[in-house]
């Protein structure tokens, strides 16, 4: 299992797959999926890929070869990046980072963290996580502070100051968030939680879209 982080040029290619194939529901952005992963490695279940897999599209896969060489290059690098979060987050909590946009702004490097808490939340919502605890709540909100254009009023009257510090509550939420998820999962404790509405699927005869090469009633439906 490769846990390695993804090189530049691998996560380029991540995001020109996204463009060339994603529409306006899809994530089309690096940032966005680096978030969306997290949190769904982070909730009181691991969705397997027939779950996130149409999420990531918008609800549908695109119409593509999924047994071709780009698809199965574009699958084995997503796998891939899931596993090094997973091993970050549970081997190295302490040296997770969060993968934001950066600018440079007077002569200061500064965060650019809505697109990825866009993305944390859309894996918040696909993994349909129930009410949280009043601490674990808070740590959530430091999230969707900044991934939820309702509070963008908010952000605009914060100094640059309170800005970049609501930025640097961001990861250490994150790693508190996975612990409790963590915590639940390890105990069998199961939370009182909506129904789970099923994701779009492709074909059970399809090629699986995670690139096994075998058919998806053979593979990630089971």
């Amino acid at each position: 299992m490769n846990t390695d982080p993804l090189s530049e040029a691998e996560l380029d290619y991540v995001e020109s797959i996204l463009l060339k194939y994603g529409n306006d529901e899809s994530i089309l952005d690096a940032s966005e999926l680096d978030g969306f992963f997290t949190a769904l490695i982070s909730g009181p279940e691991i969705l397997p890929p027939s779950r996130w897999l149409p999420a990531l599209w918008g609800g549908e896969l695109p119409e593509q070869d999924w047994s071709g060489a780009e698809m199965q290059r574009f699958m084995a690098l997503l796998i891939q990046h899931i596993n090094n979060c997973v091993m970050m987050l549970m081997e190295y909590p302490a040296e997770f980072e969060a993968l934001f946009h950066q600018r440079e702004q007077d002569g200061e490097t500064i965060a650019i963290v809505e697109e990825w808490c866009f993305g944390y939340m859309h894996g918040v919502a696909l993994g349909q996580w129930p009410q949280l605890p009043d601490a674990e709540a808070a740590h959530l909100a430091a999230i969707e502070l900044h991934g939820n254009e309702a509070f963008f009023p908010l952000l605009e009257q914060m100094s640059q100051a309170q800005h970049q510090q609501s930025v640097k509550d961001i990861e250490p939420a994150v790693r508190a968030l996975h612990a409790y998820w963590l915590r639940q999962r390890s105990s069998h404790a199961r939370p009182t939680r909506s129904p789970v509405r099923a994701a779009p699927q492709p074909g059970r005869n399809a090629p699986c879209p995670c690139g096994s090469g075998k058919k998806f009633k053979q593979c990630c439906l089971h």
